[in-house]
């Protein structure tokens, strides 16, 4: 599927012609020269010119969006390659040496404290930290590793396995997991992580490469190791190394202990002596795995359905992308995996990517995608595209809260009580469960930028010990070692955008505080929350959650409580 931007985009570009082709570094350049050669002689003007200068950074954007949409449809796509490795490698590199003059034109114009506060700040402040993190030395690193990550994706694109006589991707084969046929689900758990073993000599010097380009990166930066650069390339302004290592701390000790309830839950509600690793995703009923919807057609319009019985506006969206063909859903081979929502900052529209297999998670992200759209749908009207880039502490808070926001209009989707029953019970069983894997993968990426000269030995030693260290006891993974040992692999974000991962168990405390808020008062809850997402990035993260009534609070008195919540309401659903 190829979808283009055809609708009449969300603010005019009078800066930039709509037929200028972006593609072009010669037509490009010429914009770029406007913009350093201008005289600023009043706050009036150095406004003007940020405005212009938006404009040229929002139609780059949305074009580099494009590039990067068509590649991930369809990776066998040749020329959908040349022209992301032309946009990464032909324009990037001059487009970072200009935006670096451009910042510093700014940061040094007599008129800069003219400008209108509060709003301004946070732009100025991710300014000022571009030229202070910038290298020219760094631009050809940072082209290379930006291609180079890519090959992750790549790679577990084209991974198969055979089941039955077909062959099949890994995200289709994991359906099998919720099988009741505990043979069969055991066949394809030892088929999925064998079929990744195959790779693992090729994914671990990726690793290597990409590994020691950022630690390179970093040094040229004037920073000891990639994860402090890192930190500061990111933005994070409104929290600490320390704080990330409180959240590691309070999801081992105040959710380790309730995922292991779960587990031992579903170890005597299943009858097993043993809790393998593919008894994880088979329905503790006993029953066939749920299956919400037939074809992707069916997941959109009843989650249009869906998220219109939460709210009229949430439902509206969606069905403008669904009119415009920015839904790309189903599975297939040679398209890359994983899922994500990508803002278009002229068109307005967001698109989204994912690969359903007809699961009950395949609808949870779905909805989670459609919070990333709804939310980039909110911010398309902020004057500047540096506020519709909100953080990923801040995006990833939309899109999990309206996962469990829908929970209530899941009807939609299942008509029998059972059934429903069965899925709100997945869904919370999920939302505790995912936060140890996301505080092993943001701890083991600590470690490894803070050792940047360590063996792959090591590596495997230390990503086996914190693994141990999240993991529950009640599972029982003996004989399977040789496949944890590199299953780290299997998670994009490492290769292709490192340290983008806590921001999700941030968020997913910030979705349970702002669901409990809608258990109490679901109005004011609904419309805080639309009200936190419409901020965009104007304002800092612990603004934006107190906007949306809740804490950016990673406390292990905190976690206990919304833990405690949580393990309430899948009480009520088990017993009632």
């Amino acid at each position: 599927m190829r979808a283009t931007a055809t609708t009449t985009p969300s603010k005019s570009r009078e800066f930039i012609p709509p037929s200028m082709d972006l593609q072009d570094w010669a037509e490009l350049k010429v914009y770029y020269d406007n913009l350093l050669d201008r005289q600023i002689g009043s706050a009036a003007d150095l406004e003007q010119w940020i405005q212009d200068r938006n404009d040229l950074d929002a139609a780059i954007s949305e074009t580099f969006a494009w590039c990067y949409i068509h590649i991930t449809v369809d990776s066998s796509d040749d020329k959908a390659m040349e022209l992301y490795q032309h946009a990464v490698q032909e324009l990037s590199p001059r487009i970072a040496s200009c935006e670096d003059d451009l910042n510093r034109k700014l940061v040094n114009s007599p008129f800069i404290n003219q400008l209108p506060k509060p709003y301004y700040n946070i732009y100025l402040r991710n300014i000022q930290n571009a030229v202070d993190l910038f290298r020219q030395q760094n631009i050809p690193l940072a082209t290379d590793v930006q291609l180079r990550s890519k090959e992750h994706g790549r790679i577990f694109s084209e991974m198969t396995i055979g089941v039955n006589g077909r062959q099949m991707t890994l995200q289709k084969a994991g359906a099998l997991l919720e099988e009741t046929d505990r043979i069969c689900r055991e066949n394809v758990y030892h088929k999925i992580n064998q079929r990744i073993l195959q790779d693992t000599s090729s994914l671990e010097a990726l690793f290597n490469d990409l590994l020691a380009k950022r630690h390179q990166i970093a040094l040229n930066a004037g920073y000891e190791n990639f994860r402090d650069y890192k930190f500061r390339e990111l933005g994070r302004f409104d929290y600490t190394v320390e704080q990330c290592l409180d959240f590691h701390e309070s999801i081992q000790h105040e959710v380790l202990p309730l995922v292991d309830e779960l587990n031992e839950y579903r170890q005597n509600t299943l009858g097993l002596g043993k809790l393998r690793p593919w008894d994880l995703h088979v329905d503790t009923s006993g029953q066939a795995p749920l299956r919400p919807f037939s074809d992707t057609d069916e997941l959109v319009d009843k989650s249009i359905q869906c998220l219109t019985e939460l709210h009229p506006f949430f439902g509206k969206v969606i069905s403008i992308m669904k009119e415009m063909g920015h839904l790309d859903l189903d599975s297939r081979k040679g398209k890359r995996p994983g899922g994500y929502n990508m803002p278009l900052m002229i068109t307005g529209v967001p698109f989204i990517f994912m690969n359903a297999t007809h699961t009950l998670n395949d609808m949870r992200t779905f909805l989670h995608e459609s919070g990333h759209a709804i939310h980039s749908y909110l911010t398309k009207d902020q004057q500047l595209a540096v506020y519709k880039r909100v953080p990923s502490e801040v995006a990833e808070l939309a899109a999990m809260t309206m996962e469990l926001l829908t929970m209530d209009h899941w009807d939609m989707f299942f008509s029998d009580a059972e059934d429903l029953r069965r899925a709100k019970i997945a869904q919370l069983e999920n939302v505790l469960k995912v936060l140890p894997w996301i505080a092993t993968i943001d701890k083991f990426q600590h470690w490894l930028y803070t050792h940047p000269n360590h063996t792959s030995e090591e590596r495997r030693q230390k990503w086996m010990e914190m693994l141990r260290q999240f993991s529950s006891d009640i599972v029982d993974s003996e004989g399977l070692e040789h496949y944890s040992e590199y299953i780290w692999h299997k998670q994009l974000h490492i290769f292709e955008v490192p340290f983008y991962y806590i921001e999700y168990g941030m968020a997913q405390l910030g979705a349970i505080a702002i669901w409990k808020r809608f258990r109490e008062e679901p109005e004011q809850a609904i419309r805080d929350y639309i009200n936190a997402l419409k901020l965009g990035y104007t304002k800092p993260i612990h603004e934006i959650y107190a906007t949306a009534g809740i804490a950016f609070d990673f406390s292990r008195e905190y976690v206990a409580e919304l833990g405690a919540f949580v393990k309430h309401e899948l009480h009520k659903l088990i017993h009632d």
